[in-house]
């Protein structure tokens, strides 16, 4: 009989947890794992609530445990774990509060797809960059990365700088900053995530978005240009065909 979270997370740390070794680590690191892997079906909602009732039991819990965790995590290449990983750190305000960009590419270490990139952008790195707890040239190396996976996280960091969704405000010059370094890359993901990044900037100040297109008319993908300018047109990534 599957163990409930309840049941799995208030055996993991009765200990100390102001001061947790590996093997206490471990032991709650297997529990995640266990609890995870039980799901019928691996689906967004089902993964978060398990998360959540890890979020809800450790929630006292130091940040350099929540960190550990997630690394570990994070570490055994499976796209589940990464997303409950970076939901723990991001749902634990002091663990949040101390990342730093050593401890971000820490947790953006084996990035490989763009689920793990978006999670990892959208959750953490964006996240901290607008609280200012990495610098703007931290972005710019990733933007500069030989790996396309670190170059989209560069894109979908600004991502939470101007989606109210995400809680940004708006941050013209720090997002067509990086989309500026990234206007001639032809990688199908970095594109992608280039649109992504012009069309969220659209939503809160589409004159500069204007501007950049125009600007950037000849280096830009014909991707980005449509779906960009379709987004400034219409509000839409992709036009509407007419009914016949």
């Amino acid at each position: 009989m599957v163990e409930t979270v309840k049941t799995l997370v208030a055996k993991a740390p009765h200990i100390n947890l102001s001061k947790v070794d590996s093997k206490q680590l471990s032991d709650l690191e297997a529990k995640v794992v266990a609890r995870v892997s039980a799901l019928p079906e691996q689906k967004t909602d089902a993964i978060r609530e398990v998360r959540r009732e890890f979020s809800r039991r450790l929630a006292k819990a130091p940040s350099e445990l929540i960190i550990r965790l997630a690394l570990r995590l994070t570490r055994r290449r499976v796209m589940s774990l990464r997303f409950v990983a970076y939901e723990l750190v991001q749902h634990h305000k002091p663990a949040f509060g101390s990342l730093n960009a050593r401890s971000l590419e820490e947790l953006g270490r084996g990035l490989d797809s763009w689920g793990a990139v978006d999670s990892f952008a959208c959750y953490l790195a964006g996240p901290a960059w607008r609280e200012q707890q990495i610098s703007d040239a931290s972005l710019r190396r990733w933007a500069g990365s030989k790996d396309r996976w670190w170059r989209r996280a560069a894109l979908v960091s600004t991502v939470p700088l101007n989606s109210k969704a995400r809680g940004g405000t708006g941050d013209q010059s720090r997002t067509v900053d990086i989309c500026a370094m990234l206007v001639k890359d032809r990688d199908d993901m970095v594109v992608k995530a280039l649109s992504w990044a012009l069309r969220e900037l659209a939503k809160r100040n589409p004159e500069s978005v204007r501007q950049f297109l125009a600007e950037h008319e000849h280096d830009l993908a014909p991707r980005v240009l449509r779906e960009v300018n379709n987004k400034l047109v219409s509000g839409l990534k992709n036009a509407r065909r007419p009914r016949r």
